[in-house]
Protein backbone atom coordinates (compact mmCIF):
# COMPACT_ATOMS: atom_id res chain seq x y z
CA UNK A 1 0.00 0.00 0.00
CA UNK A 2 1.56 3.26 -1.14
CA UNK A 3 0.89 6.42 0.84
CA UNK A 4 1.42 9.62 -1.11
CA UNK A 5 1.92 13.21 0.10
CA UNK A 6 -0.34 16.05 -0.94
CA UNK A 7 1.59 18.52 -3.12
CA UNK A 8 -0.12 21.52 -1.52
CA UNK A 9 -0.55 20.80 2.19
CA UNK A 10 1.86 17.82 2.63
CA UNK A 11 -0.72 15.61 4.37
CA UNK A 12 -0.83 11.89 3.61
CA UNK A 13 -3.08 10.59 0.85
CA UNK A 14 -4.35 7.06 1.35
CA UNK A 15 -5.14 4.76 -1.58
CA UNK A 16 -8.44 5.55 -3.26
CA UNK A 17 -8.49 9.11 -1.94
CA UNK A 18 -7.59 12.49 -3.36
CA UNK A 19 -7.17 13.97 -6.83
CA UNK A 20 -4.32 13.54 -9.28
CA UNK A 21 -3.50 16.33 -11.73
CA UNK A 22 -1.09 15.70 -14.62
CA UNK A 23 0.34 18.76 -16.34
CA UNK A 24 1.27 18.88 -20.07
CA UNK A 25 4.93 18.31 -19.23
CA UNK A 26 3.94 15.00 -17.48
CA UNK A 27 4.52 16.40 -13.99
CA UNK A 28 2.13 14.73 -11.53
CA UNK A 29 0.51 16.68 -8.70
CA UNK A 30 -1.44 14.78 -6.05
CA UNK A 31 -3.94 16.54 -3.79
CA UNK A 32 -5.59 15.17 -0.66
CA UNK A 33 -8.89 17.04 -1.16
CA UNK A 34 -10.58 19.55 -3.42
CA UNK A 35 -9.53 22.42 -1.13
CA UNK A 36 -5.88 21.81 -2.01
CA UNK A 37 -6.69 21.27 -5.68
CA UNK A 38 -8.62 24.56 -5.94
CA UNK A 39 -5.88 26.51 -4.17
CA UNK A 40 -3.35 25.03 -6.62
CA UNK A 41 -5.55 26.06 -9.57
CA UNK A 42 -5.76 29.60 -8.13
CA UNK A 43 -1.93 29.59 -8.25
CA UNK A 44 -1.56 30.12 -4.50
CA UNK A 45 1.79 29.56 -2.89
CA UNK A 46 1.55 26.90 -0.13
CA UNK A 47 4.20 28.80 1.87
CA UNK A 48 1.82 31.78 2.14
CA UNK A 49 -1.33 29.83 3.04
CA UNK A 50 -1.39 29.55 6.84
CA UNK A 51 -2.92 26.08 7.23
CA UNK A 52 -0.29 24.23 5.16
CA UNK A 53 2.78 22.47 6.51
CA UNK A 54 4.99 24.48 4.15
CA UNK A 55 3.83 27.70 5.85
CA UNK A 56 4.40 26.26 9.31
CA UNK A 57 7.91 25.09 8.40
CA UNK A 58 8.91 28.34 6.72
CA UNK A 59 7.61 30.48 9.61
CA UNK A 60 9.18 28.38 12.38
CA UNK A 61 5.86 27.08 13.73
CA UNK A 62 6.51 23.41 13.05
CA UNK A 63 8.71 21.26 15.26
CA UNK A 64 11.02 20.25 12.43
CA UNK A 65 14.11 21.03 14.52
CA UNK A 66 12.99 18.88 17.46
CA UNK A 67 15.72 16.55 18.73
CA UNK A 68 13.34 13.59 19.07
CA UNK A 69 13.07 13.40 15.30
CA UNK A 70 16.84 12.99 15.13
CA UNK A 71 16.67 10.03 17.52
CA UNK A 72 13.94 8.40 15.45
CA UNK A 73 16.05 8.70 12.32
CA UNK A 74 19.12 7.25 13.99
CA UNK A 75 17.21 4.35 15.53
CA UNK A 76 16.14 2.97 12.17
CA UNK A 77 19.71 2.36 11.04
CA UNK A 78 21.22 -1.00 11.98
CA UNK A 79 24.19 -0.60 14.31
CA UNK A 80 27.53 -2.12 13.47
CA UNK A 81 28.59 -4.85 15.86
CA UNK A 82 31.89 -4.26 17.63
CA UNK A 83 33.18 -7.17 19.68
CA UNK A 84 35.32 -5.01 22.00
CA UNK A 85 32.45 -2.69 22.85
CA UNK A 86 30.11 -5.62 23.48
CA UNK A 87 32.71 -7.22 25.77
CA UNK A 88 33.15 -3.99 27.77
CA UNK A 89 29.39 -3.60 28.10
CA UNK A 90 29.02 -7.15 29.41
CA UNK A 91 31.79 -6.51 31.96
CA UNK A 92 30.18 -3.23 33.05
CA UNK A 93 26.68 -4.66 33.61
CA UNK A 94 27.45 -6.16 37.08
CA UNK A 95 29.12 -2.91 38.20
CA UNK A 96 26.16 -0.87 37.02
CA UNK A 97 23.78 -3.25 38.77
CA UNK A 98 25.77 -2.96 42.02
CA UNK A 99 25.75 0.86 41.83
CA UNK A 100 21.99 0.82 41.18
CA UNK A 101 21.36 -1.42 44.20
CA UNK A 102 23.58 0.76 46.43
CA UNK A 103 21.82 3.95 45.32
CA UNK A 104 18.45 2.35 45.93
CA UNK A 105 19.54 1.31 49.45
CA UNK A 106 20.85 4.79 50.33
CA UNK A 107 17.68 6.36 48.94
CA UNK A 108 15.56 4.05 51.09
CA UNK A 109 17.73 4.79 54.14
CA UNK A 110 17.41 8.55 53.60
CA UNK A 111 13.65 8.29 53.18
CA UNK A 112 13.30 6.29 56.41
CA UNK A 113 15.72 8.45 58.43
CA UNK A 114 13.15 10.53 60.31
CA UNK A 115 10.47 7.87 60.38
CA UNK A 116 11.40 6.29 63.72
CA UNK A 117 11.23 9.54 65.69
CA UNK A 118 8.01 10.47 63.90
CA UNK A 119 6.45 7.12 64.83
CA UNK A 120 7.53 7.60 68.46
CA UNK A 121 5.94 11.06 68.57
CA UNK A 122 2.72 9.71 67.06
CA UNK A 123 2.69 6.82 69.55
CA UNK A 124 3.24 9.24 72.46
CA UNK A 125 0.40 11.46 71.24
CA UNK A 126 -1.94 8.50 70.84
CA UNK A 127 -0.99 7.18 74.27
CA UNK A 128 -1.50 10.62 75.79
CA UNK A 129 -4.98 10.83 74.28
CA UNK A 130 -5.93 7.30 75.25
CA UNK A 131 -4.20 7.00 78.67
CA UNK A 132 -7.63 6.45 80.24
CA UNK A 133 -7.86 3.22 78.32
CA UNK A 134 -4.57 2.01 79.81
CA UNK A 135 -5.17 3.29 83.38
CA UNK A 136 -8.44 3.73 85.17
CA UNK A 137 -9.60 7.38 85.46
CA UNK A 138 -9.95 7.02 89.22
CA UNK A 139 -6.33 5.94 89.53
CA UNK A 140 -5.22 8.95 87.46
CA UNK A 141 -7.12 11.33 89.77
CA UNK A 142 -5.64 9.77 92.93
CA UNK A 143 -2.05 9.71 91.69
CA UNK A 144 -1.18 12.43 89.10
CA UNK A 145 2.29 10.90 88.63
CA UNK A 146 0.64 8.20 86.49
CA UNK A 147 0.24 10.67 83.61
CA UNK A 148 2.78 10.33 80.85
CA UNK A 149 6.27 11.60 81.59
CA UNK A 150 8.38 13.26 78.89
CA UNK A 151 9.95 9.96 77.91
CA UNK A 152 7.64 7.29 76.62
CA UNK A 153 7.76 4.52 79.18
CA UNK A 154 4.55 2.97 80.31
CA UNK A 155 4.85 0.17 82.82
CA UNK A 156 1.92 -1.97 83.83
CA UNK A 157 2.44 -4.07 86.92
CA UNK A 158 1.65 -7.77 86.95
CA UNK A 159 -1.03 -7.22 89.59
CA UNK A 160 -2.91 -4.66 87.48
CA UNK A 161 -2.77 -6.82 84.35
CA UNK A 162 -4.20 -9.76 86.34
CA UNK A 163 -7.02 -7.53 87.57
CA UNK A 164 -7.78 -6.47 83.98
CA UNK A 165 -7.96 -10.13 82.86
CA UNK A 166 -10.31 -10.95 85.73
CA UNK A 167 -12.56 -8.02 84.79
CA UNK A 168 -12.67 -9.07 81.14
CA UNK A 169 -13.77 -12.61 82.01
Amino acid sequence: MRLEKCWFCSSTIYPGHGIQFVRNDAKIFRFCRSKCHKNFKMKRNPRKVKWTKAYRRSHGKDMTQDSTFEFERKRNRPERYDRNVAEKVLKAIPKIDKVRVDREATHHKNRMKGKKSKEQKEAAKELEQGIVLVKAPAALQQDPSLTLPQKIKVKVSQKQSEENHAMEE
